[in-house]
């Protein structure tokens, strides 16, 4: 069965709101159209209510039965306000509260902190700065995770390839504990969408060919990964090739459970993450859908800036199915 087809299956008819808070922007508004209209989910918009109705016209949208809300124009913002302020936790005063909740990422995620909608995809004007922030401070991650992290499907050759690529978006350059949290938590993700998790730790050494502080981290990590999660296959240092390509894995690995055979490749800093996923992509012809915000308590998803209305139709079926397992 095609990947999203399964999933879309899994959130038919369960009525999952997803807040968008672009809501202008034509991307958003096409994607939110085909969602409502195939019952994928409730799309909620978010902004000036006249502008948004002008340009889904303008683009020939129908928003009947899509919700719109405007954050300066919202009948419980009191109660938002009240609420932020408690969750801040002293971090925040009721003025700042009121700038900031005035901005559509931040009402948005607290519509999805007190349980008014279910999710968030933002990104596609917003950096992921924009959209990360409010989730860190409001949502925040999970008990056991340090930090959230950015993980992409990778999908080729009409779905018959896929692989999860992790962390390419958050974490410039996390520690030895935070590699190891990002690897179980990619496992999961990778569960998910079928993918099998055979978890590779990826370095520019295989089993001590070189000596370095960068190899260690990931030594450790790896130690750390599979003493938090002995359910799944993990295993590092390993080179990509040594991960991906069984002649390779045989001649420098071949105890590993994982090398030659892995799914799931977690990159040990974000320059070589975010610079092997646009490789994989442009030289190999992957599809990448992300990144998939991992390691969160509730569902928040970042575009890609560049994303298309089929890139947040996607992701929305992403994030839905994300509110099911919890």
């Amino acid at each position: 069965m095609e990947l999203f087809e399964g999933l879309s299956k899994k959130i038919s008819g369960k009525k999952i709101r997803i807040v968008f808070p672009e809501g202008t922007e034509p991307r958003i508004l096409g994607a939110a159209v085909r969602l409502l209209a195939e019952d994928l989910c409730q799309p909620i918009l978010l902004g000036n209510v006249k502008e948004i109705k002008e340009a889904a016209k303008s683009r020939g949208f129908n928003l009947h039965d899509i919700t719109i809300i405007d954050p300066n124009d919202y009948d419980a913002f009191d109660q938002m306000v009240e609420s932020f302020v408690e969750r801040r936790k002293g971090k925040a005063t009721k003025e700042q509260a009121q700038t900031l909740l005035r901005e559509e990422t931040y009402f948005g995620t607290m519509l999805v902190y007190m349980g008014l909608a279910d999710g968030l995809v933002s990104g596609a004007v917003h950096s992921t700065g924009d959209t990360v922030r409010p989730a860190l401070q409001i949502i925040k991650t999970k008990p056991g995770v340090s930090r959230t992290s950015g993980a992409f499907i990778m999908i080729h050759n009409n779905m018959r390839e896929k692989y999860l690529f992790s962390d390419c978006a958050i974490n410039v350059n996390p520690n030895a504990q935070e590699l190891a949290e990002i690897a179980v938590e990619s496992a999961k993700t990778a569960e998910m969408f079928g993918i099998e998790p055979n978890v590779a730790m990826l370095s520019f050494s295989t089993k001590g060919s070189a000596a370095s502080p960068e190899v260690d981290k990931v030594v450790e990590a790896t130690r750390i990964a599979q003493e938090l999660a002995p359910q799944y296959n993990i295993d590092g240092e390993l080179q990509f090739d040594a991960a991906f390509v069984p002649a390779v894995a045989k001649q420098k690995s071949p105890e590993s459970k994982v090398a030659g055979r892995a799914t799931v490749f977690v990159f040990p800093e974000i320059q070589s993450g975010n610079i092997g996923y646009k490789i994989a992509q442009r030289f190999g012809g992957f599809e990448a859908i992300g990144p998939i915000l991992q390691g969160l308590n509730k569902p928040i998803s970042d575009l890609s800036r560049g994303s298309n209305e089929e890139d947040v139709y996607k992701l929305a079926i992403i994030t839905a199915n994300q509110v099911l397992i919890g």
